[in-house]
């Protein structure tokens, strides 16, 4: 099964020297994000569980303000079994919908690819990672910023340019 890890450059970095992720949460194509996106198609769909990843990773950041404001989601392949779904999910935002909990550490061997900001976003993540906490209390300025995170793609990198991104 794909799954999309967040994470931030410094875990990423202990992920290599690791070699493994401690991860507890990550994002996949659910039952539920497939309700709730019926026309998508499987491309579609993982794309919406990515970015469900990628708005994790924007609250990792918001909690490491040491990190280097960029977000990292990493696509692994895991085996179904090592995926739990706790589905049910009513009225849930689409992140919820996505998200599963993982019952293992992910060797990095199973990770397939790394999805990056450039570092031309970081200004734009760093505001986001800020206002993140404004925005869970209502702030409609706030979300705004949180939501101009979005509006940068991630980028796609090998497994084996992973150590190039320090």
């Amino acid at each position: 099964m794909r799954v999309y890890l967040p994470s931030t450059l410094p875990l990423l970095a202990q992920a290599l020297a690791d070699g493994e992720l401690t991860v507890h949460h990550a994002f996949a194509v659910t039952p539920a994000l497939r309700e709730w996106y019926a026309d998508g198609d499987t491309e579609e769909l993982e794309y919406a569980a990515m970015l469900a990843a990628a708005r994790a990773g924007l609250r990792l950041l918001a909690g490491a303000p040491d990190a280097p404001p960029r977000r990292v989601v990493l696509a692994a392949e895991v085996p179904d079994g090592s995926v739990a779904y706790e589905g049910g999910y009513e009225n849930l935002g689409e992140a919820d919908r996505a998200q599963v909990r993982l019952r293992d550490t992910v060797p990095l061997k199973k990770i397939v690819s790394a999805h990056v900001d450039d570092p031309e976003a970081a200004p734009d993540i760093l505001a986001a990672a800020k206002a993140l906490g404004a925005a869970d209390q209502g702030d409609l300025d706030a979300q705004f910023t949180v939501d101009g995170a979005e509006g940068h793609e991630l980028m796609w990198y090998a497994t084996q340019e992973l150590p190039d991104l320090f």
